[in-house]
């Protein structure tokens, strides 16, 4: 009995064994949600660029830019939404560039007033443009007629403005070989773009535009013929109501402008009618 008091006290040690193959946990799951979230987000994104026009992705944009005005001159108004301008008198920025709408700063108008109305003019005058460009392309889906003759017509805005070109086809040219008479087809495009101008009160510019002779002559008509053919539209579009005092200027290029790589290509002989921006 008292050789078993005196024995080594006897510890069993029990290890967990984990096999392999059993339960991960679920940090894939959120990482593979992460990722249809994304695609998703992705997707929704190149369905608005496609779906959505210019002035509304510009709201959209518009909707998540900051709220409040970040600028380098910034003074702050009385308070946060009480329509001041961030740059009013009684708070400055220390450089004096500040102003307000009632006292504008001669060199920088960091305001107000005539800042914001010149952006407001800038963008109603875009809109206006793209109006009468959207509308002038509806015509073609009136008629078999109208789009026979829109075939005849391309638009394009550009910093001097909306421009309106109408060219030659091979089986429809504009005036009669060699003259500055209008072909009935021409009288009928002019009466549809002068309802369309009506839409705007801008001024407009007539050019024309010939195509080069695969011949050289003495006496290249070339700019005289480009400049009747421009006074010819003139006078189409003041004969369907266009105000005489809206023609800014008509201009003869004769063929320094060629529209394709082929300078004798029929597609050459083209008369541009541009509704000006109102600072050209």
């Amino acid at each position: 009995m008292a050789g078993q008091s005196n024995a080594a006290p006897v510890i069993i040690k029990r290890k967990k064994i984990i096999k392999g193959g059993g339960h991960h946990g679920g940090a894939w799951k959120v990482a593979y949600a992460d990722f249809v979230t994304a695609m998703m987000a992705f997707f929704m994104l190149m369905w608005l660029l496609n779906a959505t026009t210019e002035k509304q992705r510009k709201g959209i944009a518009d909707y998540f830019n900051p709220t409040i005005a970040i600028a380098r001159e910034s003074g702050g108004g009385t308070d946060v939404l009480n329509g001041n301008s961030t740059n009013v008198e009684q708070t400055l920025t220390s450089d004096g560039t500040g102003a307000a709408q009632q006292e504008p700063a001669e060199k920088n108008k960091a305001n107000g007033a005539d800042v914001n109305s010149d952006e407001n003019g800038a963008l109603a005058e875009q809109a206006m443009m793209t109006s009468v460009e959207q509308v002038l392309k509806a015509h073609g889906g009136e008629s078999m007629t109208m789009e026979r003759l829109l075939r005849h017509v391309v638009t394009r805005v550009t910093d001097e403005g909306l421009v309106i070109e109408i060219f030659d086809l091979p089986d429809a040219p504009l005036f009669e070989a060699d003259t500055a008479e209008p072909r009935g087809e021409t009288r009928k495009v002019a009466a549809l773009i002068a309802e369309v101008l009506a839409l705007a009160q801008n001024d407009i510019a007539v050019n024309g535009h010939v195509r080069t002779l695969p011949i050289t002559l003495k006496d290249n008509p070339s700019w005289q013929l480009s400049t009747d053919r421009a006074e010819a539209m003139r006078l189409l579009l003041e004969g369907y109501g266009v105000a005489t005092q809206r023609m800014a200027r008509i201009s003869g290029h004769a063929d320094r402008k060629p529209a394709t790589q082929d300078p004798t290509a029929i597609r050459n002989n083209r008369l541009e009618i541009i509704l000006l921006r109102k600072d050209r």
